[in-house]
């Protein structure tokens, strides 16, 4: 049986109120942006760079054990047909991110609006900077100046974090850096595909069992939620992007660390009339999808780690847990848009 809804583990950043399966509204006050959006860089020629090719075919899409949310829609099961595509190994990385930056001067939402979430264990900021707590979600404290180069606030930065998925970028960042690089986000469909690494019906990445052997094989929450993290596999919060072990195509991380955009508009709907071949998601929407759970995932509360679990958020949201990959068409094609 389903469950009753929860609200994830990552607040929306628009004020404006969010459809239901989307995350929790902004604490107010919401800062005003201050800046204009920068002007979106132009594509680069097409880069499999860090891709793995993937020879797509058929696999069942959807949560099998009736273990997920109703209003996450992860429902039915249903065949889907791929056509070949590369995905990126393992998440953007800070590094590779301040490359972008430094090459297009681009700047993030969350460094637009003045503020983003950060979880209320490692804030690292002046008492001024702190805004107000999430509705919802209290655990989240929208925090001045956080931003990619900063995740917990002004007193916090990056250094020693060049190989961690970069955190605080909306859906907007990620497809104006997916464009830069020769790239576009991910399908859906194709995320999860990518993720279950060759395994068919399974729950996890790489099985059925959460610690097979008692060994964690990904960056979630361990303790109680929210308040004690025993950190057991050795992470509050981001661990390096190529941690644990890889799934069976070569992908790392595709459960816990960090939340990853899909291209796809969200829809609780989607699943009953969706295309069988190729499924690019909804015409339209108000949130985007997001993908593969966080270092914040407990099962007692956000059991979004599992491989056919999805969520949502506002294009122009940010936290410390949102962070993305990019993907490509096959061989010979050209570079999809993402719209």
């Amino acid at each position: 049986m389903t469950r009753a809804h929860r609200p994830c583990c990552a607040p929306a950043t628009a004020p404006a109120a969010a459809p239901a399966g989307t995350f929790p509204p902004t604490p107010t006050p919401t800062p005003t942006p201050t800046r204009a959006p920068a002007p979106a860089p132009a594509s680069r020629p097409r880069s499999t760079r860090g891709q793995v090719r993937l020879p797509g075919g058929a696999f069942a899409m959807g949560d099998a054990f009736g273990e997920g949310y109703s209003a996450d829609g992860e429902t039915p099961v249903h065949t889907v047909r791929l056509r070949p595509f590369h995905i990126d190994e393992t998440a953007v990385t800070n590094a590779q991110f301040a490359a972008f930056v430094k090459a297009t001067g681009h700047v993030t939402d969350a460094e637009r609006f003045g503020s983003s979430a950060v979880f209320h264990l490692v804030v690292a900021a002046p008492h001024a900077d702190v805004l107000g707590n999430a509705a919802g979600a209290p655990w989240w404290i929208n925090v001045r100046g956080a931003h990619w180069r900063r995740p917990e606030g002004a007193r916090s930065d990056v250094s020693g974090r060049q190989n961690h998925p970069v955190v605080h970028v909306s859906w907007n960042d990620a497809a104006a850096y997916a464009r830069w690089a020769g790239k576009r986000l991910p399908t859906e469909a194709e995320w999860e595909y990518a993720a279950r690494g060759g395994l068919a019906g399974r729950r996890y990445a790489w099985g059925d069992e959460l610690t097979p052997g008692g060994r964690w094989r990904c960056n979630i929450w361990q303790g109680r939620f929210p308040h004690v993290n025993t950190a057991e596999d050795g992470h509050l919060t981001t661990a390096p992007v190529k941690s644990y072990r890889p799934n069976g195509h070569g992908l790392w991380n595709t459960a816990g660390n960090v939340w990853e955009w899909c291209a796809d508009w969200f829809s609780p709907s989607y699943y009953a009339e969706s295309p069988a071949a190729d499924p690019h998601g909804p015409a339209s929407g108000t949130a985007r999808v997001l993908r593969g759970g966080s270092y914040l995932c407990h099962d007692s509360y956000c059991n979004r780690y599992r491989v056919a679990a999805r969520s949502s958020n506002t294009p122009d949201s940010s936290s410390g847990n949102l962070g993305f990959r990019c993907a490509n068409d096959g061989d010979g094609a050209g570079l999809r848009a993402v719209e």
